[in-house]
């Protein structure tokens, strides 16, 4: 019995640790997508798809993976066309929730998202139910310990490239820009000799929802349900 102990608590360890390397890759997978889809297929003249592939090397994601999502975003996977899909939904205690996706079947999609809500104390609703809970804003984040830049010059040249607030925690600087901004301001801030841990376009609730300690476990089982489907790309939510 001890051994058999043994056995499950490794592999529970093993797909936790898969798990985690699957919203890597996904979050990589995205990264690289947006940024060949604005500025193209080629990284020696695109920036920001040279660092999303980079970064994606850096955490080991296959090359095959790479070109693939490249492929994606310029429309040259063998004839496959890929679609961007957002789906509202109610998360447990009445979040809101807003769901990302890239597909090239919108049905499957669909079914998989709608499947995910129910089975976690949700339910997938129409267009435009939640979404209005939702500021699209672009979002930078600079690691403190990988830059010798203190608050103040990271502030001054945030405001210099145009963002419209920064925030500070003990760890990073958030910065935050309108989305016509975003590839403006990251560029700026890049040529600078910034380096992003996230550079993107998300969804920033205005209001949030408390939930009780029952729905705050439901919603987490909700997010990993989304997150776990292959065409998923980013969960945005409003619950506190």
């Amino acid at each position: 019995m001890a051994g058999h102990s043994k056995w499950k608590n490794i592999q529970r360890r093993k797909n936790a640790q898969d798990a985690k390397r699957g919203k890597i890759f996904m979050k990589a997978a995205k990264d690289i997508y947006i940024a060949a889809k604005e500025g193209g297929a080629d990284p020696e003249t695109n920036p920001a798809l040279r660092l999303a592939i980079d970064k994606a090397k850096a955490q080991n994601m296959p090359n095959e993976n790479i070109e693939r999502n490249i492929k994606k975003a310029t429309g040259t996977l063998d004839g496959v066309s890929y679609e961007e899909v957002i789906y509202e939904g109610y998360g447990p205690g009445g979040s809101a929730v807003m769901v990302e996706l890239l597909t090239d079947n919108k049905n499957r999609s669909a079914a998989e998202v709608r499947h995910a809500f129910s089975k976690s104390g949700g339910n997938l609703g129409e267009n435009g139910c939640v979404s209005f809970l939702f500021n699209r804003k672009g979002y930078l984040v600079i690691e403190r310990s990988k830059t010798d830049a203190d608050e103040d010059t990271v502030m001054l040249a945030a405001i210099e490239a145009g963002a419209e607030e920064m925030e500070t925690t003990d760890e990073v600087y958030e910065i935050y820009t309108e989305p016509e901004n975003f590839k403006e301001v990251r560029d700026a801030l890049a040529n600078e000799g910034f380096e992003f841990d996230t550079a993107e376009l998300t969804l920033i609730p205005t209001t949030y929802t408390q939930l009780s300690e029952d729905d705050q476990a439901k919603m987490e089982r909700l997010i990993e349900r989304l997150e776990d489907l292959d065409d998923v790309q980013d969960v945005h939510h409003n619950a506190e």
